[in-house]
């Protein structure tokens, strides 16, 4: 496993100057893949599903060490015909390894979720007969026994790929199973559907609030140069979303955001007052289950 992207001081951030697949005005003329594939280093892989495959358009990542690669989240449909996720893991591992030749020939495959909610765990069912796979459930007694968050929920868990650590936070409030990763090779904080560049959809409003103050507090102590949510729904216009359903996002703002975009969210929640209602901001929306 390659160490770019680490410094003595700890992780640099990497530009993403990335056009994400975004769908099209018609499905016929649609010919970019079901899923777009980005390197972010020689060691970690976005992944984007296609808005014309699936409105919800995920993302997903791929994460390379030594003993295991990590797969957060499997995509928006169960189709292996349009949406083929294991063929396309499949690939990336092979050709992470051919670089990596030392690399054990069981080389395992940890497949992990930010949440339960069906457009992140609809392709688990092309992972459950794949070799040297562990396929962690993404319900909340599965996943977080898992973690071992049933005995502290405010315990901070460590998934070992071998010569690189994921951090996991238990973040409920958009999903009573939702974990936040830290990824403290890239120094990127993989936070789901709790934070994005969009509808934040509040099912605890509670929860959600003690979920984002967690996460602007592990900031604090940790290097973050990225944070990354697994949705774009916003305009480039502040304030201004894609309506659900949306198929052709053609002015996307960019995936990656900062620890300010956290601060911002948590700002917003403190501005809104304890009951929930729905509160528009430049970048994002918050919205409660009900509104």
């Amino acid at each position: 496993m390659s160490d770019v992207g680490l410094t003595a001081a700890g992780p640099v951030a990497r530009s993403l100057n990335v056009r994400w697949i975004h769908g099209s005005k018609s499905s016929k003329h649609n010919t970019d893949p079901e899923l777009q594939i980005h390197w972010y280093d020689d060691d970690t892989v976005i992944l984007r599903q296609n808005k014309a495959v699936d409105y919800e358009a995920p993302f997903m990542f791929l994460l390379f060490g030594r003993e295991r690669a990590a797969l957060l989240d499997t995509g928006a449909t169960t189709s292996s015909h349009h949406f083929p996720i294991r063929t396309v893991v499949d690939e990336l591992v092979r050709s992470w390894r051919y670089r990596h030749p030392r690399a054990r020939d069981d080389y395992e495959l940890l497949v992990l979720h930010t949440h339960s909610h069906g457009d992140h765990v609809a392709g688990d069912v092309q992972f459950i007969d794949r070799p040297h796979t562990t396929l962690v459930a993404a319900d909340k007694s599965t996943a977080w026994e898992f973690y071992g968050f049933p005995d502290d929920a405010d315990a901070t868990a460590t998934v070992d790929l071998g010569g690189r650590a994921l951090e996991v936070l238990a973040t409920p409030g958009h999903d009573d199973a939702a974990v936040t990763f830290y990824d403290t090779r890239t120094g990127i904080l993989f936070t789901g559907d709790t934070v994005y560049r969009g509808r934040l959809y509040i099912v605890d409003w509670a929860a959600f609030t003690r979920s984002v103050d967690r996460m602007v507090d592990f900031c604090q102590s940790h290097s973050v140069v990225h944070v990354m949510g697994c949705h774009i729904e916003m305009t480039t216009v502040p304030g201004v979303d894609y309506p659900r359903l949306t198929t052709y996002q053609p002015d996307e703002p960019p995936l990656e955001m900062t620890v300010a975009h956290l601060r911002a969210v948590q700002t917003a929640l403190r501005d809104a007052g304890p009951n929930p209602v729905r509160y528009v901001c430049d970048d994002f929306i918050l919205w409660p289950k009900d509104a």
